[in-house]
This record gives structure tokens, sequence and C-alpha cells, in this order.
């Protein structure tokens, strides 16, 4: 018989570190291909802040330039948006005269590869859309597996650890996240017409879908402008999909 205490211990700690190791991972890719880059984030509110932008599971992190003073007189040096206030997000803009030569040339490239993608790049994408298609029977397997292992000595241990084993099956669940939508992968690579709603207006902007999850979509190569008042200006969009949809092809 194993000794009960040790196994205890290494099972909380194995869940522990699977558990860490997921949510590390699971970052909003939409997010994650801004990552580095001078952004500006629109509020619904109509509040602008902007920054290099830092991304985490929990949330985004724009990093200024220089130090500013706020209106108590304290020097602020980057602004953090939490996951859970993500809803206040209208857009992430990518404007390309922000960019520096580096980001620039990345920036075309990954457009390039988005507009012609090599097959080891369309086959890695029909991978990944099989797998976030069967996450529930993938889910069903994971509990299959707990249950059988449940009824071994060591299992019946494991079973005494239940809210660590529903914490890992919670991690995993999270990190297949359903966010395959068969109407938008045709256009993936497209010009698309994006209708974003701002208050009580909607707006559309013409640019390239680059790709989707089940927070926010990102399209490139957008005129965009902030408000009615400002002249458009070339960049890139993360938009949350409470307040944008594909509406059309655009080509």
């Amino acid at each position: 018989m194993p000794d009960t205490f040790a196994v205890t211990i290494i099972s909380i700690i194995g869940f522990t570190l699977i558990a860490a190791f997921i949510r590390g991972r699971t970052k909003d890719k939409c997010l994650k291909s801004f990552s580095g880059d001078t952004i500006t984030l629109e509020k619904t509110s109509g509040k602008t802040v902007w920054g290099r932008l830092h991304v985490e599971n929990t949330g985004l992190e724009l990093i200024y330039s220089k130090k500013n003073k706020n209106a108590q007189g304290s020097d602020e040096t980057s602004y953090i948006l939490y996951k859970q206030e993500y809803s206040d997000i209208q857009a992430l803009i990518r404007y390309h005269d922000k960019l520096n030569d580096k980001n620039r040339k990345d920036r075309d490239r990954e457009l390039e590869k988005i507009y012609h993608p090599f097959f080891l790049r369309k086959l890695l994408r029909k991978t990944q859309n099989i797998f976030k298609t069967v996450r529930d029977s993938l889910m069903d397997v994971v509990n299959l597996l707990i249950g059988q292992t449940q009824k071994t000595s060591v299992g019946r241990v494991l079973k005494s650890q239940e809210k660590y084993v529903s914490g890992v099956k919670k991690e995993l669940a999270g990190a297949v996240e359903v966010s395959y939508e068969p109407l938008l992968e045709r256009y993936i690579g497209n010009k698309v017409i994006l209708r974003m709603t701002k208050g009580d207006k909607t707006y559309e902007f013409r640019g390239v879908l680059r790709d989707y999850t089940a927070e926010f979509m990102e399209i490139m190569d957008v005129d965009y402008s902030p408000r009615e008042d400002c002249s458009p200006r070339k960049a890139d969009l993360v938009i949350l999909r409470t307040y944008g949809m594909i509406r059309h092809l655009g080509e």
C-alpha cells in the first residue's frame, strides 16, 4: 500500500503544477497577436489609453513610453485592465504609423501569411478546429480516465482530493475553449465588412479577418476613425464580439 500522506502531497503538488501550466498558456490569441506593439485602448466610455501591450491570462497592461501624472499628482507608468473588465473594451487599435520598423515588418509578414498561408499553417488550423469541435468528447474521456483511476488504491486517495481534480478539469475545459465558428472560418484571410456598435450608433469598417476567439475578433488593414470628426488612419483592430460582428464578405 502506498503511503497515503505522501500520495496526497504529491497529488496536490501535481494538480497545482498542471493547473498553473494550463492557466499560464491560455491567453486570448487575438490579444496575444498585438503583444509588444504600441496600441490604443478605446473604452466604451470614450476614454482612450495608449502604450505597449503586455498580455496575461488574467488581463492586459499598457506600458507607457514615459511617466504620466494623474489628477492627484502621482506618477503612473502603466494602465492595467483585468479580465473581468473586458466588457469595457470598445476596441484595441494598432495604428500603423505608431509601429516601429521591426514591428511593422513583423505585422506585414503576418498579413502576407494570412493572404497566402503555407500548407502546414492550414493543416495546423484544421487540426486545432477538430480539437475545438470535440471538446465535449475530450472532457468525457478525461472524466472516464479519472473515474477508472479512482477505483485503484492510489485513486481512492486522489478521490479525497476532489476539489483539486475538479479544478484541473475546469482548467482543461477552459484551455480547449470552444471558439470554432464555421461562418467566420471560411473568411479567414478575406476582406470582410465589420459592423461595430458604439453606444446607440453603428459603424461599418472594411478589413481583412485575421482570426477570432470566443470573446474577440481581429481585423487587419482597416481605415479606422474613432470619431466622426477624426480623419481615418490605417490600423488593425481587436474587437470584443459583444460590440462587433462580421456582416458581409467584402470582396
